[in-house]
């Protein structure tokens, strides 16, 4: 009898055992997979009617979408509340114009048309389908040359301008359709307005599209992967260029695309260190000059201006948004909190294959590293002069004393990292970002790199008087970094206050 007693017990504690792992695996995936499976039906339903439209053939060649801890659903309804934190940093594109239908050219195999308009941004995500680029009616510099090859070369030659049908699309009527534009100055005024950018070269190219009958739609390439047409302005800046990520990244998500799209810059810009990070993003890149006539793409998106962003528009505008975890948002929405900065911030380290914890756990650390990103001469762009501004004059005398203090440091192991951003490779810079418990540089572009800093970072900017601008005070808010600022008279930093500061900030880390 005992034994048979002592056999029902083992085997009573064996399915608790076996239950309470599949209670521990169902809570710790449930989260990640419901919204998840919520974000791919909502996909499914975006794209519902563009499937129709879009004849997909042959294999597929785009990059899946990768599983990031930060991911919310992109809700496309009508209740995003206006300058919200979801308005401004997700998905606020609540007002949608059909200007050619996509029921119609379900039913004709013409093309379709539609703008999502942001009330709180003021610009539009448009796209469409069955649209015809020519690069012959685009004048521009070819773009994509290496930058020793066009130094002396004019922004006027890389920017572009758009003759009238430089994009077609096919309207229905036949041989009785005359050509047209696709929209007119009052819808341009209305959902492509210019702002305060002093030229909007993507509402030139909407303003180009010129409707035409089937018999005039001819293509010598198509492609048939979704594609993000992209016009950049500042593109050897980082900062500015974040912007132009950030953009393209909600536009893929405001489209409900299923993967992660191809980018074509309608631009002549040369290549810079950037677009190591524009390739690893998406799934693969082209320049529009490159094409040897004209393309026709089954899906074009096209996105906003870098400057119509929340990252650039938060400037001047205050966006009074906090960072919050995906997690503590999905429990409690609240219109105040954001987790899309961290989101992206994940999108960028997954893409070059680092791995981002789901659970948002403290690093496990024997030390700590200390990045200190360094501000160096680099040759940026063909108009570049290869010398930048100071904005600490004696960084080098700071940098050594930092790394006095920590070979001495006593308490834990620190590690002094020299970021010298210019002779890294952007998956070099990338992962000293991630690996980073603190993060300290003078006021510069290379701090826009805090974007894809873990949760636990800790950000030291020095501010000369001469550069007092909040860019990266407003991307840590929006991320929920700790943040920390060493405001200079003028450009000069007294080591001293600096490891004070820095020492300070160590005992909160408990080292």
């Amino acid at each position: 009898m005992n034994k048979k007693h002592s056999i029902l017990l083992k085997i009573l504690l064996a399915l608790f055992a076996i239950n309470s792992i599949s209670i521990y695996i169902y809570f710790s995936y449930s989260h990640h997979h419901n919204h998840q499976h919520l974000a791919e039906n909502q996909r499914e339903r975006t794209a519902e009617s563009i499937t129709g439209i879009i004849p997909y053939s042959g294999p597929h060649f785009s990059k899946p979408w990768p599983i990031i801890p930060s991911y919310l659903p992109w809700s496309l309804t009508s209740n995003v509340v206006l300058k919200s934190c979801e308005a401004y940093f997700g998905n606020g594109f609540t007002r949608v114009a059909d200007i050619l239908s996509a029921k119609a050219a379900l039913r004709s195999g013409s093309s379709w048309f539609r703008c999502h308009y942001s009330g709180t941004l003021r610009s539009s995500v448009c796209e469409g389908g069955k649209i015809r680029m020519d690069p012959e009616k685009i004048k521009m510099s070819r773009g994509g040359e290496k930058l020793e090859d066009v130094i002396g070369r004019r922004e006027e030659e890389e920017l572009p301008e758009f003759e009238d049908g430089a994009f077609e699309v096919e309207g229905e009527g036949g041989a009785r359709l005359k050509r047209k534009k696709l929209v007119g100055k009052e819808f341009l005024d209305e959902f492509l307005p210019v702002g305060a950018v002093l030229r909007h070269t993507m509402r030139e190219l909407v303003g180009s599209i010129v409707v035409v009958d089937e018999n005039d739609f001819t293509c010598q390439e198509w492609v048939e992967e979704p594609t993000l047409l992209v016009t950049r302005f500042e593109y050897a800046n980082l900062f500015h260029t974040v912007t132009d990520w950030y953009s393209a990244y909600v536009s893929s998500r405001v489209t409900g695309l299923p993967n992660r799209p191809h980018v074509v810059f309608v631009d002549g810009h040369c290549e810079t260190q950037l677009v190591e990070t524009w390739k690893a993003l998406f799934s693969s890149l082209r320049y529009a000059k490159n094409f040897s006539g004209p393309v026709c793409f089954r899906h074009a998106i096209f996105p906003p201006l870098g400057y119509e962003t929340p990252l650039f528009k938060g400037l001047t505008e205050g966006i009074d948004c906090h960072g919050a975890s995906a997690h503590d948002l999905w429990k409690s929405p609240d219109d105040q909190k954001t987790a899309r900065l961290s989101e992206f911030g994940e999108m960028i380290r997954v893409a070059f294959g680092f791995p981002v914890n789901r659970h948002h756990a403290d690093k496990v650390v024997s030390g700590h590293n200390v990045l200190f990103v360094r501000r160096e001469d680099y040759l940026a762009h063909p108009r570049h002069k290869g010398k930048i501004e100071s904005r600490l004059s004696n960084e080098q005398e700071v940098f050594d004393s930092l790394q006095r203090w920590a070979s001495n440091h006593l308490e834990c192991k620190i590690s002094l990292v020299n970021g010298l951003f210019a002779h890294m490779t952007m998956k070099e810079q990338v992962q000293a970002i991630q690996d980073a418990s603190v993060i300290i540089g003078a006021h510069g572009a290379g701090l826009t790199h805090i974007v894809s800093a873990t949760p636990n970072t800790v950000i030291l900017e020095i501010i000369s008087s001469f550069f007092r601008r909040p860019h990266f005070q407003l991307i840590a808010q929006w991320k929920g970094l700790e943040y920390h600022a060493i405001n200079l008279e003028g450009s000069y930093a007294n080591p001293a206050v600096v490891i004070d500061r820095l020492n300070k900030i160590m005992r909160s880390l408990g080292c």
